[in-house]
């Protein structure tokens, strides 16, 4: 398929999404997009779909650069979605489904949707923190407690469409698509601006890391509330391949789904590897035409375990949703390295003092484009932190890594106060606001701590008032109603007082990241009879460790 390229070497400057879906439902027609169950999806279906959709979300009042959260399951319906809205030029805003409470209120607060697009299976964690100028269209039936004024959107049947009216794309390559909301730090998330090029970006960096061909079929599983999984979408309109598509990913439905389904590829985000690895050993295991998985964070010492127990090359990589998904990538089969830069990327380490790393120094990692656009243009209502991000015509991550002398980059730890479980960046600012609200709580501080997969894991220490009497136990099932489970602390350490700089600030690296000295959740009764009467309550006396925060990655 010709492509117009205008004065870029990788990524094309003159088009969009919806012109690129536009393409090849044109030169492609017939090409299966996706399949889903007992149906298949092709090209022309895709792009009339998007069409339909795009007629009807203008008639219900969405218009070019609303800004409009859509909260689906992984579904064709959430896919058609989001091509209708980024070809209508409209703002995606991507909810986590899992998200409840105070952290689903903050992002609809903060991004100000003009409408949430919503499946009615999530009325009830949704209908309480819709804020009044949102207007609920909902996917199926109205839900009884669905706001006054709420529609429903109508889609399409895909085995019988019929072509209407094309929509004419309005968006351009350098409009905002989407905004992207990244756990914080020491704050509450950042919705990050994302661009309809960074998002082709993002695919374009997923076929070099994946080295998907033309023909080829990856098992989708993943969410489309994610740049990972949204890049994946445009990777299939990128190059003629089929996605696979199931509902959600499973650790031991996983190789017999592959093999049913003829997979050559899958993708992985942090604790996916250490999953399937925890599956008994089976017949299946290597019958499956998978032969690349792709994705960020394979533990080193399980790099090879993993590509000889189940027949496949491992492909990992380093990036984050500020640049385009993907910036360093490994496909030369280092276990442990996350590679080297993306052709379209630069990528430099700096010390503290400011000087260049040397080979095997730690040091921060910096990035900026080779090709304009490809860098966000900043956080959304966030000036502060976008100044914080991009100075010197640099993005600084305040992620530490090390590069070798044949100048592969290997990650160390994070700087940020935030936390990557299975995939999911945490933010300790938001779980601690939230467990600090528990009326016997005085303060809170969470820290990663590595489980015996070799993932990262929550540990919260709290600090109790002084005629608190509250278990373990009764601060998870109290937190497991007010968040997302991706947050829910799995041990619990009560802490007399805690180290604190001059100013107050507790300071985290002497808090222990032992995990054999606290309330472990998966050692509750049923897990491990008489854990609970052991249960620690406040004053356990979890111990200190002096140590610098590096010291643990």
């Amino acid at each position: 398929m010709a492509e117009i390229v205008k004065n870029d070497t990788h990524i094309n400057s003159m088009d969009t999404i919806g012109r690129l879906l536009r393409r090849r439902a044109q030169q492609n027609p017939d090409h299966i997009f996706c399949r889903w169950k007992n149906a298949q999806i092709s090209y022309r279906q895709l792009d009339q779909s998007a069409d339909r959709v795009a007629h009807e979300l203008h008639a219900l009042g969405v218009r070019q650069q609303d800004r409009i959260a859509v909260m689906l399951p992984h579904h064709p319906d959430h896919i058609v979605t989001l091509l209708a809205l980024f070809r209508m030029g409209a703002i995606v805003v991507p909810v986590n489904t899992h998200l409840r409470g105070d952290s689903l209120r903050y992002i609809l607060e903060h991004s100000v949707p003009a409408a949430i697009i919503a499946d009615n299976a999530y009325a009830e964690q949704l209908c309480s923190e819709l804020p009044a100028s949102a207007h609920p269209i909902w996917r199926a039936t109205i839900p009884e407690d669905a706001p006054t004024g709420s529609s429903v959107l109508a889609y399409p049947d895909l085995q019988a469409l019929i072509a209407g009216r094309p929509w004419e794309d309005k968006a351009l390559p350098d409009d905002t698509v989407a905004i992207c909301y990244t756990s914080g730090t020491t704050g509450p998330p950042k919705g990050v601006l994302i661009t309809d090029k960074m998002c082709r970006c993002a695919a374009r960096s997923s076929e070099l890391l994946s080295g998907i061909q033309e023909g080829d079929t990856p098992l989708f599983w993943d969410p489309l509330y994610h740049l990972f999984g949204i890049e994946v979408v445009i990777l299939a309109l990128t190059r003629p391949i089929t996605l696979a598509m199931v509902e959600r990913f499973s650790a031991s439905r996983f190789w017999r789904w592959a093999a049913e389904m003829g997979a050559t590829h899958m993708h992985y985000v942090g604790g996916v590897i250490q999953l399937l690895l925890k599956q008994p050993p089976s017949a299946g295991d290597k019958k499956h035409n998978i032969r690349i998985a792709w994705g960020g964070g394979c533990p080193a010492e399980l790099w090879t375990e993993f590509e000889e127990r189940f027949g496949l090359k491992v492909h990992d990589s380093f990036g984050m949703t500020e640049t385009s998904a993907l910036n360093i990538i490994n496909t030369e089969g280092v276990p442990g390295s996350v590679g080297r830069t993306l052709p379209y990327f630069e990528a430099k380490l700096v010390k503290a003092s400011g000087d260049a790393a040397s080979a095997g120094e730690l040091g921060e990692l910096l990035i900026r484009a080779a090709e304009p656009g490809l860098i966000t243009p900043g956080y959304f209502r966030n000036p502060e932190a976008t100044s914080d991000l991009l100075r010197d015509g640099w993005l600084h991550t305040g992620d530490l890594l090390s590069q070798d002398e044949q100048g592969r980059f290997y990650f160390y730890s994070r700087k940020k106060d935030c936390v990557r479980r299975r995939g999911e960046n945490i933010s300790a600012w938001e779980v601690e606001s939230v467990i600090n609200k528990h009326p016997q709580v005085v303060e809170s501080a969470l820290v990663p701590v590595r489980n015996e997969f070799g993932d990262e894991d929550l540990k919260i220490f709290v600090r109790l008032k002084p005629d608190g009497d509250l278990s373990a136990e009764e601060l998870v099932a109290w937190c497991a109603g007010r968040m997302p489970r991706f947050q829910v602390p799995r041990f619990v350490a009560f802490i007399e007082d805690f180290p604190k700089t001059s100013t107050q600030r507790i300071q985290k690296f002497a808090l222990s990241r032992a995990t054999d000295d606290c309330w472990d959740a998966d050692r509750q009764p049923d897990a491990a009879a008489g854990f609970h009467a052991t249960s620690p309550r406040r004053g356990g006396g979890a111990p200190l460790l002096k140590e610098s925060c590096n010291a643990v990655r």
